[in-house]
């Protein structure tokens, strides 16, 4: 129980703020405006997995939210160009793994501070975006937006894609020696090494892994709408690394889980249209967000300093 405290306190004020509007705001449970509030956080859970295995590895990669705003307009003009969603979701995952492999090299080879590194990257990425698109949005060919379906059945897609990954990835993260080693990495990258884990392959592994998930939510989100715009990428690394914080991912690495990180999403998530239902001023959002990471960073700093002593 003391191992998952975070993870069940995080889930605990969720379930809290989810009674406060049940009782308080029933018409927050309206299952369309519902599912769409779901839907439109499921790119960005699917990058908070990927930010929460790199911070495992006491890494850090601020360049995702630019990694997905490539890949969105990639897809886009692939899908514009007459090819189908398999072929934009292909160009997409390429690009992604290619922009993570290139993080990668210069965090795990050459031994570059990932803060650094992944900085120069954002705004690398970030002005390729602007000058090539120059603002443009991209419309998409008809039939990509809801895969095809009617929208309840692309919302319903969309949850499920988030819901299988979600399991799937926890199970690997626990169950895997690759797993394993991801946590190893974290705790103490020399230790890993004197037992026969190579921490740079480690390293590089999870930031392809990272831009490859950049990728695949930049086509997961490219399906809610008939268009593509070339800023949806901005601010989600921040949404993605607070989420994982929140969710019990700690800052110095090799402790957390993918589900206290979605608990975390879920949570900050909810806070915005919680306040809109509850009639509170809506300028009170950034700061009770701020107020509830804050304290997920002290908390970990205090369980940092009770384990050194």
């Amino acid at each position: 129980m003391k191992r998952y405290f975070r993870e069940l306190s995080v889930a605990a004020a969720l379930v809290l703020l989810l009674l406060l509007l049940a009782l308080f705001a029933p018409h927050f449970y309206e299952l369309q405006p519902l599912l769409s509030r779901l839907t439109a956080q499921i790119p960005t859970l699917v990058l908070t997995l990927g930010i929460a295995l790199v911070m495992l590895t006491r890494q850090i990669d601020i360049s995702v939210g630019s990694q997905f705003g490539l890949c969105a307009v990639l897809a886009g003009l692939v899908s514009a160009g007459g090819h189908g969603l398999p072929v934009s979701l292909a160009a997409a995952l390429g690009a992604g793994a290619f922009m993570g492999a290139l993080n990668g090299c210069l965090v795990a080879w050459m031994r570059l501070p990932s803060i650094v590194v992944t900085l120069a990257t954002m705004v690398t990425w970030a002005e390729v975006l602007r000058l090539f698109q120059q603002g443009k949005f991209v419309n998409l060919a008809p039939g990509v937006q809801w895969f095809g379906l009617s929208q309840l059945g692309g919302q319903l897609t969309l949850l499920g894609v988030g819901g299988a990954l979600v399991a799937l990835a926890a199970y690997l993260l626990k169950n895997t020696s690759g797993g394993r080693h991801v946590y190893a990495v974290g705790s103490d990258a020399e230790a890993a090494r004197l037992s026969g884990i190579n921490p740079s392959a480690v390293t590089f592994g999870v930031f392809v892994l990272m831009g490859t998930l950049a990728g695949l939510a930049a086509v997961l989100n490219l399906v809610q709408s008939p268009q593509v715009d070339p800023k949806c990428g901005t601010g989600l690394e921040l949404k993605a690394i607070a989420a994982a914080v929140v969710g019990g991912v700690a800052v110095n690495g090799g402790r957390g889980s993918l589900w206290g990180a979605l608990a975390g999403l879920l949570l900050l998530a909810t806070i915005n249209p919680a306040l809109t239902f509850l009639h509170v001023e809506a300028y009170w959002e950034k700061a009770i967000q701020g107020l509830v990471i804050l304290l997920a960073v002290i908390a970990d700093g205090i369980r940092s300093r009770r384990n050194l002593n």
